[in-house]
């Protein structure tokens, strides 16, 4: 039975691993796009997936894609369009199928590669703020530029008759 529990927690772990390295999940996690429980979410979202492969029977790859898609909708409000949740179901996949066939040792290993891709993973950082002297540059070059002379825009056009308004291209 230690056994069983301790093989369930290896593909939990795998789950983990996929999810937490998915470019979508962590950008959608970073931002908030959970709100501020978007980690708990995340880590949520870990059970749930692994809850989901062990009570449904001979997964399909579009089954499990549209699985993973509510739930970023759901809860991040985030819809998946960069091609990469195929990517991420297929994965999951073939770890459930490891997982099932008792390939645990292969299992480990495909969990510590998808692990130090996460230790890789870049982070997008602000550009340093400019100095003093390039701000008061900039500012003396816009003075410069606000000293010349500025057409206003033209007035929006009448209503035509039955009340609505036509929007011209501008010249």
């Amino acid at each position: 039975m230690a056994a069983a529990a301790a093989s369930r927690e290896l593909f939990t772990e795998g789950v983990r691993a996929v999810l937490h390295t998915w470019p979508v999940l962590q950008i959608a996690v970073d931002n908030g796009f959970g709100g501020v429980y978007a980690q708990q979410k995340a880590d949520w979202m870990v059970d749930v997936v692994q809850q989901y492969f062990h009570d449904n029977a001979d997964l399909q790859q579009d089954e499990v894609e549209d699985f993973i898609a509510e739930l970023m909708n759901q809860e991040f409000d985030t819809v998946v369009d960069d091609g990469s949740l195929p990517q991420v179901s297929v994965s999951l996949l073939q770890l459930f199928s490891q997982w099932r066939q008792g390939a645990l040792q292969q299992l480990q290993h495909t969990i510590n590669t998808l692990t130090q891709k996460k230790s890789q993973r870049a982070k997008v950082t602000a550009p340093p703020p400019q100095s003093d002297e390039e701000s008061d540059t900039e500012t003396q070059a816009m003075d410069c530029d606000s000293s010349t002379t500025h057409n206003p825009p033209p007035p929006p056009p009448p209503p035509e008759e039955d009340g609505w308004t036509v929007v011209r291209k501008k010249k």
